[in-house]
């Protein structure tokens, strides 16, 4: 009997070992240059969840895009499950985004990702097709105060529009693209008071919290 236990005993540390092995990291990434990375975020295969993945590049943390490309992370909020990148450069000669030769901003629709409702973007060098949109393309348009700071000077005086991105549209992509709009920039939970100077600029992502 005393030896029939045993071996149950060692059944059950081998049954436990083996589901150990099969349960994801739960301790949370290093710290990349000063900022913290909480679970689930994960910069390895080593810690957090790796469906969760973001990058630690020389000291910064970064998103990768679905089109390959990586988007500086500048702030997270666990509590919140949100992050925000920061919205690509636009060329100050040709009012084209850093991201028009991949169609803008895209999400990976498969990873637990997605465009938050508290941005507003702001779209520039449209064609005259965006004036049969929904969009506001009045001269009241949050875009117009953006042409007038040096970021968007580039884009002075061409055809832009503003809208919020908001649970109607798709909550994976801001597109752009030769022939519609070549630029766009996005304001995190902008204030119709708020002077230019203090928009909160970024992309506001926000992510499902794992099971």
């Amino acid at each position: 009997m005393f030896l029939n236990s045993r071996v149950k005993m060692m059944f059950l540390v081998a049954f436990l070992l083996t589901l150990q092995s099969h349960v994801p990291a739960l301790d949370a990434c290093p710290k990349c240059g000063n900022m913290l990375v909480p679970y689930p975020l994960s910069t390895s295969d080593n810690c957090g969840n790796p469906m969760y993945r973001i990058y630690c590049n020389n000291g910064a943390l970064e998103f990768l895009s679905a089109q390959g490309l990586y988007y500086r992370i500048l702030s997270i909020n666990p509590s919140a499950y949100k992050l925000v990148i920061r919205p690509p450069l636009i060329g100050k000669d040709t009012c084209y985004s850093s991201d028009l030769a991949v169609g803008g901003l895209g999400l990976d629709e498969n990873l637990p990702f997605n465009i938050s409702v508290r941005n507003t973007v702001m779209l520039f060098n449209c064609s005259d097709n965006i004036l049969l949109s929904p969009l506001n393309c009045s001269s009241t348009s949050y875009c117009r105060q953006y042409e007038e700071i040096e970021e968007g000077s580039g884009c002075k005086g061409t055809l832009c529009c503003h809208y919020l991105k908001d649970a109607s549209m798709t909550s994976h992509r801001i597109r752009i693209r030769v022939g519609g709009c070549t630029a766009y920039t996005s304001v995190v939970d902008i204030k119709p008071v708020d002077p230019v100077d203090k928009w909160n600029y970024g992309i506001e992502l926000q992510w499902m919290p794992p099971n």
